[in-house]
């Protein structure tokens, strides 16, 4: 397999073509899984306080899995881990079917822990994705494969209405059918792409300490932004189908909201690669910083329908601009051959962060309420914000 040109040309964005649609597949499984999960451990637990750890489960699995999943495509390759990774899911959704049909809840949170495994790999896609094209293209690489949420938007929650009944009279159990249907279209869908060779052997313990790397200020700002941006959007998101339940509403108006939340995460990606471009990184993390803040004020000013909406919209864009903006910056502070233990390290600390997040909406919304769960916002908002100031002062410093 020929390593893809430095500058990516046709066969370079040919791939983030097809990481694009393995995003879509991927991410799509994810939507549903989201919309379905805390449902259906509410229908199997019989504490429904445990209704939420499933969900949680899946984030501690992704955290788990980040190291082992980065460090495996540094040795074999991208498509032999990316592949993996989908294999993973799909089984471990075959397992999710089969607890729900025998009321195993347990067994449930075990398929839901696997899920989160898989997710740890293709989450990995936007990294390919800087890999494919030159540096001056990145932020663009990077909008575009996610732009293969888009697709998750519409499809994920439709396809949640459509199987949930799929194997009457159990619920949510057809769902999760699809969810493996999907992740085995993306083993074949994997096949179409040029990755490059993965660093050889002689080479893959060069490279400067990860200490001296993690000292680097911009790098503690990308890592900010993907952990901060993606911990608040999970912390309002995990709890938002069932604060909508519990104000009367049905599943699909949860749906409906879960909905236009992915679709506000992934269809800003076709212009904030050149936002980022026009205006600089820096200010597009503190404009997604901020509309976080527009979800906290939404949701805590209310509960109807429109205040469920507009909060979830707002820190789906705000985490479209942190997530893109975090990486596009992550890339330039790592060289090849320390690739696979700088994106190992950084995605351990987005998941972890995530993780964390997930625990902490469920215990907040069981013991305090929604309004206390969005009034948390206000410290990951803070964090950030100083972070970019300081980053900012410290680059005007160097340049004057």
């Amino acid at each position: 397999m020929k390593t893809i040109p430095p500058e990516g040309g046709r066969r370079g964005w040919a791939t983030i073509f097809v990481l694009s649609l393995t995003q879509a597949l991927s991410q799509s499984g994810a939507v549903m899984v989201t919309t379905v999960t805390a449902l259906t451990g509410l229908y199997l637990a019989d504490n429904p306080a445990l209704a939420t750890l499933p969900m949680a489960l899946q984030f501690v699995g992704t955290t788990v899995a980040t190291i082992p999943a980065a460090l495996s495509m540094g040795r074999f390759g991208r498509r032999i881990g990316y592949s993996a990774g989908q294999a993973i899911g799909a089984a471990s959704a075959f397992v999710a079917v089969y607890s729900i049909l025998h009321g195993q809840f347990w067994l449930f949170a075990a398929a839901s822990l696997g899920i989160g495994v898989h997710n740890a790999f293709w989450q990995q896609l936007r990294f390919a994705a800087t890999e494919s094209v030159g540096a001056r293209h990145r932020a663009r690489a990077i909008s575009y494969v996610l732009a293969g949420g888009i697709v998750a938007a519409v499809a994920g929650p439709w396809l949640a209405v459509q199987t949930r009944e799929l194997l009457s009279p159990v619920l949510f159990a057809g769902s999760y059918a699809a969810v493996a249907g999907l992740g085995l279209t993306a083993i074949l869908v994997l096949q179409l792409a040029r990755f490059e060779k993965p660093v050889a052997k002689e080479n893959r313990n060069k490279g400067r300490p990860l200490a001296a790397i993690t000292r680097q200020p911009v790098f503690v700002v990308a890592v900010m932004s993907a952990a901060l941006g993606n911990g608040s959007m999970i912390l309002v998101m995990t709890s938002t189908p069932l604060a909508v339940i519990g104000q009367g509403f049905g599943f699909g108006d949860a749906a409906f909201i879960v909905q236009w939340h992915v679709l506000a995460m992934f269809a800003p990606s076709f212009i904030t690669g050149h936002l980022i471009n026009r205006f600089g990184v820096l200010r597009i993390i503190c404009a997604g910083a901020v509309l976080s803040a527009v979800t906290m004020a939404a949701n805590i000013s209310g509960t109807g329908l429109e205040n469920f909406w507009v909060g979830l919209v707002a820190i789906g864009i705000g985490w479209n601009f942190m997530f893109i903006g975090g990486t596009t910056l992550l890339a330039g502070t790592h060289r090849p051959e320390e690739r696979a233990r700088v994106q190992a390290l950084n995605d351990f600390t987005v998941f972890g962060t995530v993780a964390a997040a997930s625990f902490l909406s469920g215990s907040l919304y069981s013991a305090f309420g929604w309004i206390t769960v969005n009034g948390a916002l206000a410290i990951p908002i803070a964090l950030i914000l100083v972070a970019i100031g300081l980053l900012a002062v410290r680059r005007a410093a160097t340049n004057t």
